[in-house]
């Protein structure tokens, strides 16, 4: 496990999957399976920032430690993982 910001962290895909299910109990169709409707705009904002928090390149000098990796983190970074830990899509240990 990697430590990201001094925590571990992890995506919660069964949250993620919660989060965007826009559909109700009652969607049985006749073959008894179920069908799922998700919110479009949700899907493509979740998508947008676990992709921008997935691929951040950072640089750590380990000599400075916690204070120089959150000095170097892009605002779309922090603005993503700060969005994502809100709706409690991304969680830690």
């Amino acid at each position: 496990m990697l430590n990201v910001l001094g925590e571990n962290y992890f995506v919660d895909l069964d949250e993620i999957e919660s989060y965007l299910d826009m559909s109700d109990d009652t969607s049985l169709t006749d073959s008894g399976t179920t069908e799922m409707k998700i919110n479009i705009i949700k899907f493509e904002l979740v998508k947008m920032m676990l992709d921008v928090v997935l691929s951040e390149d950072l640089e750590i000098d380990d000599k400075l430690g916690l204070k120089s990796a959150s000095s170097n983190i892009s605002v779309p970074f922090k603005i993503a993982f700060n969005s994502l830990l809100n709706k409690k899509l991304i969680n830690h240990y």
